[in-house]
């Protein structure tokens, strides 16, 4: 349950054997819980609208898949100027993973472990595909750096050319960070 062209279930849960997945929040949670995730995880501008579009819709029926919850988010949007290139249920569906998966927080867990694991002179390269992440993973780098830890290698994120973004549309987003153990 990740794609939102998909009849599948709401679960995004990357471990099956946790407890929350999207059906809970999407079918449970109120609007302002609702909102808060789509605002904290994604930056969704139409948060609010869409949260309420939830619960609207939930309360005639129950949303079963992705693609009842793609269509609820796509009505949100039907009429509004887009000039991005992706799908209206992008950033919900991405804010709901991001929660449901606590992805977040393994991040900084992920980050700290490879620097523990490191040799002086390794070196540790960072992918982000969002701007919660990459803020995450620039601050910790900082940090580091400033406890004298790692020493940054890139000081602006490393970011695909026009030409690799045309080629390979997922790296548009993408920013690459590096350090190296001290």
């Amino acid at each position: 349950g990740f794609s939102f062209s998909s009849d599948e279930a709401l679960d995004m849960r990357m471990d099956r054997s946790q407890g929350l997945t999207a059906d809970k929040i999407v079918n449970s949670y109120t609007e302002n819980e609702i909102c808060r995730i789509l605002n904290e995880y994604s930056d969704e501008r139409f948060a609010k609208r869409i949260a309420k579009a939830i619960v609207d819709a939930r309360r005639r029926k129950r949303i079963a898949n992705c693609t009842e919850l793609a269509g609820i988010v796509s009505e949100v949007y039907k009429g509004k100027s887009r000039r991005e290139k992706i799908h209206p249920a992008t950033r919900t569906f991405q804010a709901l993973r991001i929660c449901v998966n606590d992805e977040l927080s393994e991040i900084k867990k992920g980050l700290e472990e490879a620097v523990d694991l490191l040799n002086t002179g390794g070196r540790l390269c960072a992918i982000s595909y969002h701007s919660n992440e990459d803020r995450i993973v620039k601050n910790f780098l900082r940090e580091a750096d400033r406890h004298g830890i790692v020493r940054v290698i890139t000081k602006k994120p490393t970011i695909a050319s026009s030409e690799e973004a045309r080629q390979n549309p997922s790296s548009r987003s993408a920013k690459l960070r590096g350090a190296e153990k001290i």
